[in-house]
């Protein structure tokens, strides 16, 4: 099956049930990589889903894509371009109804898979508009609160469920920072499982096998 013309370049893999219309789960990738990244991931994941692994709109040099940018030589640490989050937020929540049109989707079943600056989308797409998601997976990222809606608070959660994880030895994003989340999540009563790793800004076999099984029913 070939990839639909949409607004966003993507890679698909069809779900290979005879269920219509299929769950589906979009692959956000992180900071310099692209769609072929996550994508690996496809053999790994429930048969049932329809997997589309996004393209960030974003070029770096001399490779890669992104989100939005981020300025490793502030003075204070490195910060990340809230404008251009806003709009990568914005941008994949179009191209998630224009895929649910043209691949014949669930709207009632659609989940995120996220890693590192994929993980941060994430998490602002399915607290920001929490009404269109049922799993959120975020793998080495974070929550930041200047990239999610204004008014995120009084949104329903109550569909929504998340996994997160972190490797310890994290020298990109601190631990700290995924902790911070888990906080929060508890927080807003949003169901959720956070687990750790001993492994740096990357995802372990253990940790692939650990969101497997949580996904089980959920989706």
């Amino acid at each position: 099956m070939q990839s639909a013309k949409l607004s966003l370049q993507h890679l698909i893999r069809p779900a290979r049930s005879l269920s219509q219309p299929a769950p589906v789960i979009f692959l956000l990738h992180g900071y310099g990589s692209d769609e072929e990244d996550l994508f690996s991931f496809a053999p790994e994941l429930p048969d049932d889903l329809f997997v589309i692994s996004v393209r960030a709109p974003h070029r770096l040099q001399p490779f890669g894509y992104a989100w939005y940018a981020i300025n490793f030589n502030a003075e204070r640490g490195k910060w990340s371009d809230l404008e251009q989050a806003a709009e990568s937020r914005e941008a994949i929540a179009g191209f998630i109804e224009e895929a649910i049109d043209a691949y014949n989707l669930d709207p009632n079943r659609v989940n995120i898979l996220g890693f590192s600056q994929g993980a941060i989308l994430g998490y602002a797409l399915a607290l920001s508009k929490p009404e269109h998601f049922k799993v959120l997976i975020a793998l080495s990222g974070y929550i930041d609160p200047g990239m999610l809606g204004p008014d995120f608070r009084s949104k329903d959660h109550s569909r929504l469920q998340v996994y997160a994880s972190h490797g310890q030895l994290d020298m990109v994003i601190p631990p700290e920072w995924a902790q911070q989340a888990s906080r929060l999540l508890a927080e807003m009563q949003i169901p959720h499982k956070y687990e750790e790793f001993p492994v740096g800004h990357g995802v372990s076999g253990e940790n692939l096998a650990s969101f497997r099984r949580w996904m089980i029913g959920k989706y």
